[in-house]
């Protein structure tokens, strides 16, 4: 099996013309955060899967009494949108497999648009999400929703991966870039982001005050996660 991420369904899935949302951490919290949050504050998302590979942690879970996969696929039907939420960051040596596995998913599935992004670490007081479109449909979307494109600079990762697939295969990606500060928490970050996911997804919507609540506990217990799982991640990859 190597170090392939594969999928597990659980349920039928039909997002078709819909949207996959990227949930892994990556330089930060972020991402996950923004999309934990995005999951928690619109309802109706259910377990319709899990990722799994040889060189993820072997390791369960446990939220509201319920054992969970360290990756998940989390499916809205009535908005056809799909994320894969992760409480766990992917090593570097998987990041390809990972990417790889979410194009794949996306393309059987017939999605319309796959959602990613990261944080930009800044010590500057203005908050602010800018954009990156794999191809310019992606690029009109965000025009749409008024998220300024970013038009130099270098995204690393699964983000990153996602974009160059994307960008040969005339996939639609979309990458949101949020500046976070150097010494600040994450949630703030994150939050920022789950606004801008809701004006790109028809039909999510984000309540501030209730999602920077949300977004602060998800922070802390993703932190938590990893300490967790440092001594398995040790071992696995040295």
């Amino acid at each position: 099996m190597g170090n392939e991420v594969f999928v597990r369904e659980v349920i039928p899935i039909d997002v078709k013309g819909g949207y996959l949302i990227d949930g892994f951490p990556y330089t930060g919290l972020a991402n996950a955060i923004a999309t934990e949050s995005l999951v928690n504050t619109t309802s109706q998302f259910e377990l319709a899967g899990v990722l799994d590979s040889e060189l993820f942690p072997p390791i369960s879970i446990v939220r509201e009494e319920v054992p969970n996969f360290p990756a998940r696929i989390l499916v809205n039907k009535n908005l056809k949108v799909a994320v894969f939420s992760s409480y766990l960051t992917p090593h570097e040596s998987i990041h390809r497999d990972v990417a790889r596995a979410m194009l794949n998913w996306a393309s059987e599935h017939k999605c319309a648009f796959i959602i990613s992004s990261s944080a930009i670490k800044s010590d500057e007081d203005a908050p602010f999400v800018i954009g990156v479109g794999s191809t310019d449909a992606a690029k009109k979307k965000l025009r749409e929703v008024d998220i300024p494109v970013l038009k130099n600079g270098t995204i690393p990762g699964i983000p990153g991966i996602l974009l160059n697939e994307g960008m040969i295969s005339n996939i639609n990606v979309i990458v949101l870039l949020c500046k976070a500060r150097d010494s600040g928490p994450d949630f703030k970050a994150g939050a920022d982001i789950c606004m801008a996911m809701s004006k790109l997804v028809p039909g999510a919507s984000c309540n501030l005050s209730l999602l920077l609540d949300e977004a602060k506990n998800i922070e802390q217990n993703l932190k938590q996660t990893e300490q967790d799982a440092g001594p398995l991640r040790d071992a696995i990859y040295g």
